[in-house]
């Protein structure tokens, strides 16, 4: 971005560790003890999000710069670059820009690692799709739902409860978010749905695994990545 004429601040991947994601029941007391289901946490997000110095670099710049910038960034059509996820929706990109100089700088073969990361980033939903469904997870949803039951929340899912309090007018006083939250969790360990959602988890991301060399591909590409990486971040330290 400096070699086009633009300024790029590289930040943290995740800039607050303590977010996390419970794709299938909230299941950690402590946790949730401490943060509810999170809103402090989307908040915190929400505001480095208005104050990241790329953002800020970004809206500062004229109209045109603006648009130049992006090209910069992402390249310009046409875009050559093609994957497709495995029920078949299209993705392109442009093989030009510094995010596609730098990824094919990292892992080597731009096409093969774009569509090695289009595959891996659907099967994420892929796979929480086939643990939801699974006739053993429906199963021990009940026992979960009969312990919340007796907790005062007549909820028959997890994700009956996260449509509930998500479709609320207004959020949950936080003392009452952390109080449901913990029933959740002590629940989801009591009943035993938190042991059979992370042995399911682990059985069909085995099974996709072996169903898509996508898998392989990508973790492959990541692991020869990571010398060039180490390279690159010597060379930024010499150079700064």
């Amino acid at each position: 971005m400096q070699r086009k004429g633009f300024a790029y601040q590289p930040v943290k991947e995740n800039p607050v560790p303590e977010a996390r994601e419970f794709p299938y029941v909230l299941n950690d007391v402590a946790w949730a003890r401490e943060h509810g289901y999170g809103t402090d946490i989307q908040h915190d997000l929400s505001e480095l999000r208005k104050t990241d110095a790329n953002q800020r670099y970004f809206r500062g710049l004229p109209a045109k710069q603006q648009t130049a910038a992006l090209t910069a960034a992402n390249g310009s059509r046409p875009l050559t670059v093609t994957a497709k996820t495995p029920d078949g929706m299209l993705y392109q990109r442009s093989p030009k820009g510094c995010q596609s100089e730098a990824d094919a700088t990292l892992y080597g073969n731009l096409e093969e690692w774009f569509q090695a990361k289009v595959t891996v980033d659907a099967l994420t939903e892929i796979r929480h799709a086939r643990v939801t469904e699974d006739p053993r997870f429906v199963e021990a949803v009940k026992p979960w739902s009969a312990c919340m039951r007796a907790a005062g929340h007549p909820y028959t899912s997890p994700d009956d409860l996260r449509t509930a309090t998500s479709s609320r007018r207004h959020p949950l006083p936080r003392n009452e978010e952390i109080a449901l939250a913990v029933v959740e969790a002590r629940c989801a360990h009591t009943s035993g749905l938190a042991k059979t959602a992370q042995a399911l988890d682990l059985h069909h991301a085995r099974r996709l695994a072996r169903q898509y060399t996508a898998v392989a591909t990508y973790r492959e590409l990541q692991l020869n990545a990571l010398p060039r990486a180490r390279q690159l971040t010597r060379k930024a330290g010499t150079s700064s």
